[in-house]
């Protein structure tokens, strides 16, 4: 598996696992455990959750899927902005690490910016830093205001922007993408099939097919064309998982980009944050 250099040095998967939505089924637990511990085996080890996600639901998953095998993970977790408190961001990771089943995060973000102060957040982040509770921090869905008032808050040690892109979501690159990437912070990009409109999208499965690939491995490899892009691609079907990392072996070339901006129009101008 390809790597990303986080800006605190962290060596992490070049693609991840996002959990959105599973451990909601019952019926499917057992399918989604195959299917994170098969992106284990495929060398997807930074998976991705959030206590918002099933009111902490994906988060106990998450932490059955890694039992035995937590040193393999790169586990990273958020914080609702209604917990953005300094004490509430406290007692919020501390109940994420009971329901992961760990000591320990890896990377810990913002969920979303809300009402509390940015400079009470990186407090306690920097707390749980110091207890050992956390490795790295960051944030998610902030735009370019926002995440340069995180860093003026006191939040230099940023890592990483959880965004909304793909091949059809483009704003951030008009301003907030390149701003992240001169300082050297990561962009983890959910939602990378944008909802599964991508798969079906006609266009793109007659790209994906003459170069004998699938629309997913497209959108991947397209991303993971820019230098500080993670995707962090959601399932609960373990041969998908496989086909997802199968991704990483493909590179397209400048004819192949040309041809997916032809198809997929960069942005010519700023835009709002689109979040899901």
């Amino acid at each position: 598996m390809k790597t990303i250099r986080m800006p605190g040095g962290d060596e992490v998967a070049a693609l991840g696992q996002g959990t959105w939505y599973l451990g909601d089924d019952p019926a499917t637990h057992d399918r989604e455990i195959a299917a994170l511990r098969e992106g284990l085996d495929q060398g997807m080890t930074l998976i991705d959750t959030a206590e918002m996600y099933g009111n902490g639901r994906a988060e106990s998953l998450v932490g059955e899927a890694i039992a035995g095998r937590r040193d393999e993970a790169y586990l990273v977790s958020k914080v609702l902005p209604s917990n953005a408190g300094f004490e509430a961001t406290i007692r919020a990771c501390e109940a994420s690490l009971s329901r992961l089943g760990t000591d320990c995060l890896d990377l810990y973000l913002l969920h979303w910016q809300g009402r509390e102060p940015f400079g009470e957040t990186v407090a306690a982040f920097e707390r749980l830093q110091v207890d050992g509770k956390i490795r790295h921090y960051g944030v998610s869905n902030l735009d370019l205001a926002a995440s340069q008032a995180f860093l003026d808050a006191g939040g230099r040690a940023m890592q990483a922007n959880q965004l909304l892109y793909n091949l059809d979501q483009r704003g951030i690159e008009w301003d907030l993408l390149p701003w992240l990437d001169e300082r050297g912070i990561v962009t983890m990009a959910y939602s990378p099939f944008d909802g599964g409109a991508l798969l079906r999208h006609r266009e793109l499965v007659d790209f994906a097919t003459a170069r004998d690939m699938t629309p997913a491995q497209v959108c991947l490899a397209w991303l993971a064309s820019h230098k500080r892009v993670l995707p962090i691609p959601k399932s609960a079907d373990p041969a998908r998982v496989a086909e997802n990392a199968e991704a990483m072996h493909w590179t397209l070339d400048a004819a192949d980009l040309a041809t997916l901006d032809s198809l997929f129009d960069p942005p010519t101008g700023p835009s709002a944050l689109s979040i899901y």
